[in-house]
């Protein structure tokens, strides 16, 4: 169906640049008349741009629905759970490519949310990354967006993060019920991507 839109667009901006944008060469317009022609061009310019606009929505939809289906549901989020083990920067690229972004736990509710799908998902995976790192400025932990974040979930018990140069990327761990540790940001993990419900 997006495609036949998709189609349709096309087709019709291209005959309205036709159209419009050359008329007959056999017969001179009066000036009212490309003046009419223009303002029906720019019509149907914004008319088609409208069209493109809800055709991209209707595309966004379609996707955040299957990634809801195959993930689940939470605070007004989506989360996926992506089992190919990457290095965090390519695990971020992989979320954003699909219109998301690492899973960035804002609070508690969100933070177990998060551990207890991933361990009805992945019972025997340790790790996932999530939208957490202080690369640009050592001991400042944000988000991916690099906002600051104000709910932090470190692990105390390990003294949690360590707070070393080479471990920048923080990580859910299964194994200490859902507290977070800083890690190289070039090891492998699985990890959780977020997507917001518009």
């Amino acid at each position: 169906m997006l495609r036949s839109v998709y189609i349709f667009l096309v087709l019709s901006l291209s005959l309205v640049h036709q159209g419009y944008c050359h008329p007959p060469r056999n017969r001179k317009a009066v000036p009212s008349q490309q003046r009419d022609a223009a303002a029906d061009a720019d019509d149907v310019m914004t008319q088609l741009e409208k069209l493109w606009q809800e055709v991209n929505s209707l595309k966004e939809i379609s996707a955040l629905q299957t990634v809801c289906l195959r993930g689940i549901k939470v605070h007004r989020k989506c989360y996926l759970i992506i089992e190919e083990p990457k290095h965090y920067h390519e695990a971020n690229e992989h979320c954003i490519a699909w219109g998301g972004t690492l899973a960035t736990p804002r609070d508690i509710n969100e933070n177990n949310e998060l551990r207890d799908y991933a361990k009805r998902s992945m019972p025997g995976t340790k790790d996932f990354w999530i939208g957490v790192t202080d690369i640009v400025k050592e001991g400042l932990y944000v988000d991916v967006n690099s906002m600051p974040i104000s709910y932090f979930n470190w692990d105390k018990a390990k003294k949690q993060p360590t707070g070393t140069k080479r471990e920048s990327c923080a990580v859910l761990s299964l194994a200490a019920q859902g507290k977070w540790h800083d890690e190289v940001c070039l090891g492998k993990k699985t990890y959780i991507c977020e997507y917001p419900i518009p």
